[in-house]
């Protein structure tokens, strides 16, 4: 992959000093473990509610960290991937009539506090609606290649632009949606619940990036795209359970089997058209 291609994102930060932080706010875990609690207890969603704290209460992380240095390796392509998302959703938002707003991305070691509450290094990357900030332990990719052989830089940008998909599902109103319908007491998990659907759609958005970067950049080369699609294969609901309990429970899927990534991302990557990621509609998935 030839990742030096792309524009370099301001947008990083680096926080990886500052591992365990408080939250803005100063909630520390106590505080956070009582919010969940009376989350639970009021029908709200408990990661909203710490996003409202966090938001009333102070700087968030990404405030609180610093820039990467420009001589890491591993920076430079976080940060040139990200670049690139950059420029591939801000241009599709721009033909819609709206406007893509950046989201930040956070490097962080061990485990890090986010509007959406504290997460160690064991949960992988993810992204917080609540700041509108992609949180990535680089250590990830090391655990990538060792216990999924998931290797490759664009198996390591696919993961970037997936948690990026997140963030243009709360930009479109998905992400608040999602937390309507689990109010109003939907289902959530399972093989057709809507946190597969949810998280299929970011997959088919990280296709859609694929496509128009190689449009526009023309940087994959043999063997990258195999990459992405080994990494989507890998950690589908299905082999991670497989793997870990030595039997698949359809009913505890959050992410969608294994065939079910790899096919949405096919079906972003092959179009780049983010109207063919309506998963939430179809009845296929």
């Amino acid at each position: 992959m030839r990742w030096n291609r792309a524009r370099r994102s301001d947008n990083v930060v680096d926080a990886r000093g500052r591992s365990g932080m408080r939250l803005g706010g100063g909630l520390g875990l106590g505080g956070i473990a009582i919010v969940v609690v009376l989350g639970l207890l009021s029908g709200q969603d408990p990661l909203q509610i710490l996003g409202q704290l966090a938001s009333q209460g102070g700087p968030a992380v990404s405030q609180q960290g610093e820039q990467p240095a420009a001589d890491d390796p591993q920076v430079e392509f976080v940060r040139a991937v990200l670049g690139d998302t950059e420029d591939t959703w801000r241009a599709l938002f721009q033909q819609s009539g709206a406007q893509y707003r950046d989201p930040t991305l956070v490097l962080f070691r061990g485990g890090v506090n986010s509007a959406c509450g504290f997460a160690s290094s064991a949960v992988g990357p993810f992204y917080c609606p609540g700041d509108q900030q992609v949180y990535l332990d680089l250590q990830f990719f090391d655990d990538m290649a060792r216990r999924f052989a998931a290797a490759g830089d664009f198996a390591q940008a696919y993961v970037i632009a997936h948690e990026v998909g997140h963030h243009v599902q709360t930009l479109l109103g998905v992400s608040q949606r999602m937390q309507t319908a689990r109010q109003r007491g939907a289902q959530m998990e399972g093989d057709n619940g809507l946190l597969v659907r949810q998280e299929l759609q970011a997959d088919c958005f990280a296709g859609v990036w694929a496509y128009h970067a190689q449009q526009r950049l023309d940087w994959l080369e043999q063997g990258d795209l195999e990459e992405a699609l080994n990494a989507a294969n890998a950690i589908g609901d299905d082999r991670l359970q497989q793997q870990s309990q030595g039997r698949v429970v359809p009913d505890a899927f959050t992410h969608g089997t294994s065939a079910q990534r790899v096919r949405w991302f096919r079906a972003g990557f092959e179009h780049g058209e983010p109207g063919r990621c309506d998963t939430f509609k179809t009845a296929r998935l």
